[in-house]
């Protein structure tokens, strides 16, 4: 019998799949509860070293979470024994004993940041956090993603992120007040730092950093499902709505984006029939929404709109790319960012022609924030495929797949770089 196929390796590979699923919202309930961010995530950690221990021999519990809540209570409650901590906060958690983490419908989360997660990530949005500790740490107790991951969210280093992390958690405790539900008006100063961690927190799941998976669709569907409950709490922001719209619209192709045994499926080889119609419908009502409490769209909505021309097109030939590098250039202009205008230089290849986008690529090639980016010298080897320079087309996928800490993608650059090589000895 293999090491993988006994039941220990069984119980153990539950266990890490239960622990994905309930990690963030056991330490979210366990920061209400203990008032410690730091100690939240080791009580939740402890959990999952007793579940590592005792599950492989007693069997997985009928209610996994349920189980690690109440061992993280059970180790709370030693804890506060064993130390100065009394009274109000070893109440708090006797009387909190036999409850279980319960997500409440939108109308409850309209007066108060009911949902554990959400006042988790209004809690990591705190003023006293830089914008960047702030996004870094909520992506790490929420999201669940490493410091790999966050790094190439933010594009930059390993240590700077584990650094960063450290010395939020650090902030944070001292800042004992930043652990109470923030008011109305808290909640808006902090709403937009919320936004950039939701819109991260899809994108990781939509197109994964690390790993054998493509996607990671729990990741879309928690961000989703906060974004409904941030529209609920604040329904006359614009981009609350912009935002809920971008990832309705990109969640309705997460069916399509991959072949029979995994492969990635790019957009415009998707059959638009796989597509989710209950997702498109929701995303342009959101989208007419947002764009109907204000005539200046801001980034979301802008990206909303762009997802919007893909939804409205029944086929790829169909896409209005015109309107796309309009939009892209209107987002360019706000942003400032080197990765939208990465994908200007694809929307006007599609509208103008592959010389267009690659003239605008070879700008951007020398950008430090693009150097270690393997979208960058993916999107250049694609264009110039198109314009038949295959050996260079090559060289550029090459390049992109060493990059690539997803091993979907590099299998698929791979492939790309083998076609442009057999088409240049053709």
């Amino acid at each position: 019998m293999s090491e993988q196929s006994t039941p220990a390796a069984a119980a153990k590979g539950a266990i890490e799949a239960v622990w994905r699923l309930e990690s963030t919202r056991l330490i979210a309930a366990l920061v209400r509860i203990v008032r410690d961010v730091g100690m939240a995530e080791d009580l939740a950690q402890d959990a999952l070293v007793a579940a590592l221990a005792q599950w492989p021999g007693e069997g997985i519990p009928n209610n996994p979470a349920a189980w690690l809540m109440t061992a993280a209570k059970r180790r709370a409650i030693d804890q506060f024994r064993q130390g100065e901590r009394r009274d109000r906060s070893y109440t708090a958690i006797g009387r909190d004993q036999a409850d279980e983490v319960i997500v409440p419908d939108f109308a409850a989360a309209v007066d108060h940041v009911e949902d554990d997660v959400l006042r988790l990530m209004f809690l990591c949005c705190h003023p006293s956090l830089t914008s960047d500790a702030q996004t870094t740490l909520t992506l790490k107790l929420v999201g669940g993603l490493t410091t790999r991951e966050i790094a190439r969210s933010f594009l930059t280093s390993e240590a700077t992120i584990a650094q960063r992390v450290v010395r939020a958690k650090r902030t944070l405790a001292d800042a004992r007040a930043a652990l109470d539900e923030p008011d109305a008006a808290e909640r808006r100063d902090r709403l937009a730092a919320v936004l950039v961690v939701v819109y991260l927190l899809f994108n990781e799941g939509y197109s994964a950093t690390a790993g054998d998976d493509w996607m990671r669709p729990a990741l879309c569907d928690e961000a989703i499902r906060l974004g409904r409950i941030l529209a609920a709490l604040v329904p006359n922001d614009a981009e609350v709505h912009g935002l809920s719209a971008l990832m309705e619209l990109q969640a309705s192709r997460l069916g399509a984006r991959t072949g029979p045994d995994g492969e990635p499926v790019l957009l415009l080889d998707q059959d638009r029939s796989r597509w989710d119609s209950a997702h498109l419908r929701r995303g342009l009502v959101a989208l007419d929404r947002a764009e109907s409490l204000s005539a200046d769209p801001g980034q979301y909505t802008l990206q909303a709109a762009i997802a919007a021309c893909h939804a409205r097109a029944r086929t790829a030939d169909a896409t209005d790319w015109v309107r796309i590098a309009s939009l892209y250039e209107q987002l360019a202009r706000m942003s400032g960012s080197p990765v939208v205008e990465l994908n200007r230089a694809v929307a006007l290849s599609m509208a103008y022609g592959p010389s267009a986008g690659l003239t605008l690529i070879d700008q951007l090639v020398d950008l430090p924030a693009l150097r270690g980016y393997h979208l960058l010298p993916s999107v250049r080897g694609n264009l110039l495929d198109k314009l038949g320079r295959r050996e260079e087309a090559r060289v550029e996928f090459e390049r992109a797949a060493a990059m690539t800490k997803n091993g979907r993608e590099r299998a698929m650059l791979l492939d790309r770089a083998g076609g442009a090589d057999r088409a240049a000895r053709a």
